[in-house]
């Protein structure tokens, strides 16, 4: 049974950082692709951060380019978001997703974690 586990959602203040972690189980980590979604209050689920395997290539919307840094650890099958100079409009449920072909769209992923909260205050 796959298992993705987010946590290190939280309120933070406009500005401030936060480190979301997914600790995956029942896969083979290391042959997944690995991303993260958000999904912000009336809105649909959208892409925010990807890595390939062996971190070998990332890519991010646009929208979080220069802040967010996705990176990952396949001894401790966790992939991590570090998230920095947060803005209000960042608040949303983050999901953590593995899959196994190309893409960066939510149709693409095999499974999905149940979400963190994040929360901006300005």
């Amino acid at each position: 049974q796959v298992q993705l586990v987010e946590s290190g959602g939280g309120l933070v203040q406009a500005g401030g950082s936060l480190r979301l972690s997914c600790a995956a189980s029942g896969l083979t980590f290391s042959r997944y692709r690995m991303r993260w979604f958000r999904r912000a209050p009336g809105k649909e689920r959208d892409f925010v951060a990807g890595i390939n395997r062996i971190s070998v290539s990332t890519n991010y919307a646009d929208s979080v380019k220069g802040r967010f840094s996705i990176s990952r650890d396949d001894a401790k099958n966790t992939v991590f978001l570090q998230m920095n100079s947060l803005k209000p409009e960042d608040t949303a449920v983050y999901f953590c997703a593995a899959q196994m072909g190309l893409g960066y769209d939510s149709r693409t992923v095999d499974y999905w974690g149940q979400g963190t909260q994040v929360t901006v205050s300005s």
